[in-house]
């Protein structure tokens, strides 16, 4: 059996190894994935493996093993696949059994032909996912992945990009298809399809027409190929992931980390390109697809890869400088998580200093935004969201630059980000719900599918007078329910279907948003630089990349601590609130009880407490007092604020 790197370079050799060795009995599958998962164990072999977020495609080796970190953005129909098929030779006879697990395209030597009649072959099924690059991903994320891998890459010799196309030529290092190679005899073309394989035994490797990454625009709808990201401007490879074991596993939206094998045969971007000798070489239950389903669900692979998944796990967050895995049991006993928590308290002080200099030296605003963004849905009750925590932060300067550059700052310290500009162009032309296109058997996406723990900043500073229409209505609406109930609702054209997501949500704007918030905060700059870019700069420049990091590492890790209020505390509060009442019976109201509990709760955790203690609880009261009384004070200047 093949070893050292050749699971890294020649995957399907390990796996044919132990098909050899165990035939149709179905162990050879659960020894295969075994296999991957003790190779990944070993001393930074992940690092080792080539990612396609990192590594462009004409530097991977077709058949290679591949890592992917993405976002299923649709799920196609499942689709029936060769497991074993069985070949004969012409000439001789001879029979030969082969898997079809891990393959687009079936394994058929010189003078062979699949035997569509064997009683051996079996027909199996496998899910298809269409994945993209995970959607407004910051720029220290990818740099923190990049700058870790290992993997040794050179421009691959059978994958040759030139101005307009890309070529897959024969490859003497490379043990791929050599069927294809040897076989020139001119009219021993056998082409078909059978359960999603398709086989070819032409003699030459085909030359197929591809856009370039450096060509190709990704924000114009109209290009030859539309690669469904979410979020204009989004760069990156997007792919056909087949799946083969535990797929109910996955949804719309997770975030995903792959390992499997790359697959980028030139035949799939034939049966794409050609229609005409596609129709002949497709099973005809497929010929029922429209064309543009056909372009959609098959496009070239030089321009969507596909995997054939080995593992896939789900990832909890994309932080790079933490575990992956941020259960509570492995927290407790991770040396790195613990000693972080022991010194929280100076992360914290720092972290409030460098957003109160953001926030141009208001303090209790910078309170609420490190309280903003460590919040997070830590469950539902009924369709009710807890957790959420969206704030909106008046006050900012009309039509400037502030909001651009408090999001760069925010951009910097969280590993997901979006910000919408709320113009009245945008908010009337933008699709921001995710419908389905049912002539291409699709879901188009919008830019509100995004993965959970997105920060979404969104900038109404920019909002003009003028007349929304219907589709700009519905997107305020969208961005409503979002807020409000942390749900999308996606549009299937004669119904709508719930999903639920969780994203942080923060709103600037120069009154109090249109939009509902949970926490609405005045701001109150103590500061007034002249130029606004400079002052972010200079501010970025003075933090040291090492606390930039603790930062990073703060936010995400305190989103997975667990809390809980003690029943002597729960009494204490219950308590206060009553005399709460008795002071004020007019303004304070069981919301403003949730209110403070939501705070107290993020207050607690910001600290590294998982429990409520009374200091917070007091500390919790004074900040919302704070805050109320500033906008009272706002109120009592225009009269619009509360």
């Amino acid at each position: 059996m093949p070893c050292g790197e050749d699971w890294l370079s020649h995957p399907l050799g390990i796996v044919q190894g132990f098909f050899a060795q165990n035939g149709v009995n179905p162990d050879w599958e659960k020894k295969v994935i075994e296999y991957f998962k003790e190779k990944l164990k070993e001393n930074n072999a992940p690092k080792w493996v080539p990612s396609l977020n990192e590594v462009p495609l004409h530097y991977l080796k077709p058949n290679s093993f591949v890592k992917f970190r993405c976002m299923i953005q649709d799920m196609f129909d499942p689709e029936f696949y060769m497991g074993v098929y069985e070949t004969v030779n012409r000439n001789t006879k001879a029979r030969v059994l082969h898997f079809g697990k891990y393959r687009d395209v079936a394994e058929c030597g010189p003078q062979q032909e699949v035997d569509l009649n064997s009683p051996r072959t079996t027909t199996l099924e496998r899910q298809t996912f269409y994945c993209v690059p995970v959607p407004g991903e910051s720029t220290w994320v990818k740099e923190a992945y990049v700058n870790a891998n290992q993997a040794r890459v050179s421009p691959s010799t059978s994958y040759t990009p030139s101005r307009h196309k890309r070529s897959y030529e024969d490859d003497e290092d490379m043990d791929l298809q050599p069927s294809k190679q040897k076989d020139q005899h001119a009219g021993a073309r056998q082409a078909g399809s059978v359960g999603g394989l398709q086989w070819c035994g032409e003699p030459k490797r085909l030359e197929t027409e591809a856009s370039t990454g450096q060509q190709l625009n990704f924000l114009n709808f109209s290009s030859p190929f539309d690669l469904n990201f979410p979020l204009p401007g989004e760069k990156g490879p997007a792919c056909l992931v087949k799946v083969y074991e535990d797929w109910d596993c996955f949804k719309v939206n997770d975030v995903l980390e792959l390992y499997g094998i790359l697959s980028v045969d030139p035949v799939l971007s034939t049966l794409n390109n050609d229609e005409r000798d596609a129709s002949s070489l497709l099973d005809p239950m497929e010929c029922t697809d429209t064309a543009e389903e056909q372009r959609v669900h098959s496009p070239p692979a030089s321009l969507v890869p596909r995997i054939h998944v080995v593992l896939a796990q789900k990832l909890q967050h994309i932080n790079p400088l933490l575990p992956a895995c941020l259960n509570k049991e492995e927290s407790k006993t991770c040396k790195f998580i613990s000693g972080f928590m022991s010194e929280l308290s100076p992360v914290r002080a720092e972290l409030l200093g460098f957003l109160t200099h953001a926030l141009l030296g208001d303090s209790l605003a910078a309170e609420y935004l490190i309280l903003h963004l460590i919040s997070t849905v830590y469950t539902r009750r009924d369709v009710l969201p807890l957790g959420k925590f969206t704030v909106n932060l008046s006050g900012c300067p009309r039509n400037s630059s502030f909001t651009e550059h408090l999001y760069r700052i925010i951009q910097h310290l969280v590993p997901a980000s979006f910000r919408l500009q709320m113009t009245i162009e945008n908010m009337n032309h933008l699709r921001f719900i995710p419908h389905k296109d049912y002539a291409a058997n699709r879901l188009v996406s919008g830019l509100l599918q995004l993965p959970s723990n997105t920060s979404l900043v969104i900038d109404e500073t920019l909002l003009e007078q003028g007349q929304l229409d219907t589709p700009g209505v519905h997107n305020v609406t969208a961005l409503s329910n979002l807020i409000t109930w942390q749900k999308v609702d996606y549009d299937f054209s004669y119904h709508h279907m719930e999903f639920p997501c969780n994203i942080n949500v923060f709103i600037t704007s120069e009154g109090r948003s249109l939009l509902p918030a949970d926490c609405h905060i005045r701001l109150q700059p103590q500061l007034a630089p002249p130029n606004m870019e400079e002052y972010t700069n200079s501010l970025l420049a003075a933090v040291l990349p090492s606390v930039l990091n603790k930062f990073r590492i703060y936010l995400t890790l305190l989103r997975f601590l667990d809390y809980s209020i003690s029943d002597e505390i729960t009494k204490a509060v219950e308590d206060d609130f009553v005399e709460m009442r008795k002071n004020d019976p007019q303004s304070i109201t069981a919301d403003d009880l949730h209110q403070l509990l939501i705070v107290a709760r993020f207050l607690s955790l910001s600290a590294g407490q998982t429990t409520l203690s009374r200091e917070r609880w007091l500390r919790a009261k004074q900040l919302e007092s704070l805050r109320r009384t500033r906008l009272q004070q706002q109120k009592c200047v225009n009269g619009n604020e509360l």
